[in-house]
């Protein structure tokens, strides 16, 4: 852009006004001033660069000064006075793109994750913003402790690491409700990783989850729920990993699918611990404790704070009120599914 050579049109009265600023001594009017800011926006429109632009006024300005009489300082004033205008027409225009490029890229964003325009359509517009969407894509969400918005410092950081290691493979990165998202083909699953080691660190201690790839334009959409999802069932099983994947976690949204099964079996091997002093809770606690540690009886102790014996008290209180054995293979699958059943639905807080 910058080598083109910069028609005359950009330049229209300019020596006129050197010559009468020069003879007169007087400052420019409103309306030259006016004419040389719409030159720069029109400059800017047409995509020339504003040091070229600037090196055409200072090339005229050396052309015209044989017939430049009067006052050179006015002169140089006049010069100076029409770059200014003409450079602050220039940057407005380019403050204006930039806002309608952020406001088009925010729009597709939003239709990109929410499925709302046409696949087709939206295929072509995401051609512009390095997306094939006709191959796989998987998304990488993070979720620290604030929210974050485009552009800001976090964002930028995690954008600058990915750039820096990968340079430009077709990944897209963003913010969604405050979270970072990166979107990358479902191929490259370096990218998303990177992502997430990066997103983690910047955000002090946040939490990543990754969808699984998926195919076609509305793949996308489907990786990102999957990768919510997945930030959700952390939160309500409480777990520790910093980086989850969908992948990882499908039985889950298994156990789940039918939910009235699942309160159903939440009820009938759960529901007699309601009645233990206390209330559930501290029961089902111990439960989860338990089968998180492999069931070994002082590992679950020492993630409650009690003793062994307080531990097996405790188990065998439950075997008591329920009928089934934590300990006895037999019963624990069915008290397993139903203590991540009642997680997963927040019973006992929630009635069933």
């Amino acid at each position: 852009m910058t080598e083109r050579e910069i028609p005359e049109q950009y330049l229209d009265g300019y020596a006129h006004i050197l010559a009468e600023v020069a003879a007169t001594g007087r400052r420019l009017t409103r309306d030259e001033i006016a004419s040389r800011r719409a030159l720069g926006e029109q400059a800017a429109d047409a995509g020339f660069g504003l040091r070229a632009l600037v090196h055409a006024h200072l090339a005229a300005a050396r052309a015209n000064w044989s017939d430049t009489p009067g006052s050179a300082d006015s002169a140089l004033a006049a010069v100076q006075q029409v770059i200014d205008a003409f450079a602050e027409g220039y940057e407005h225009a380019q403050r204006l793109a930039v806002r309608q490029e952020e406001a088009s890229r925010r729009e597709f964003i939003d239709d990109l994750l929410y499925g709302r325009s046409d696949l087709g359509r939206l295929a072509e517009r995401a051609e512009r913003f390095g997306l094939r969407l006709s191959h796989a894509h998987a998304v990488a969400v993070a979720q620290g402790r604030v929210s974050y918005e485009e552009g800001a410092p976090v964002p930028r950081q995690v954008e600058r690491a990915l750039i820096s290691r990968f340079g430009d493979r077709s990944i897209l990165l963003t913010t969604k409700d405050g979270r970072l998202l990166c979107i990358a083909p479902g191929h490259q699953d370096e990218v998303l990783t990177h992502f997430a080691k990066q997103a983690y660190a910047a955000t002090d201690g946040g939490r990543v989850a990754i969808g699984r790839p998926q195919q076609g334009p509305g793949g996308v959409v489907q990786s990102y729920e999957e990768a919510l999802n997945t930030l959700e069932l952390a939160d309500r099983l409480a777990l520790d990993d910093p980086v989850l994947r969908a992948a990882d976690l499908l039985v889950y949204p298994v156990l789940t699918r039918d939910r009235q099964a699942m309160a159903d079996l939440v009820r009938s091997a759960l529901g007699p611990l309601t009645t233990a002093r206390g209330g559930a809770q501290p029961l089902l606690d111990t439960l989860t404790a338990y089968f998180d540690s492999g069931c070994i009886a002082a590992e679950a102790a020492r993630r409650l704070t009690l003793s062994v014996r307080a531990l097996t008290y405790r188990l065998e209180r439950i075997h008591k009120l329920t009928g089934a054995n934590p300990a006895d293979p037999a019963h624990r699958y069915m008290l397993q599914t139903a203590v991540i059943g009642a997680r997963l639905l927040d019973w006992p807080a929630k009635d069933l």
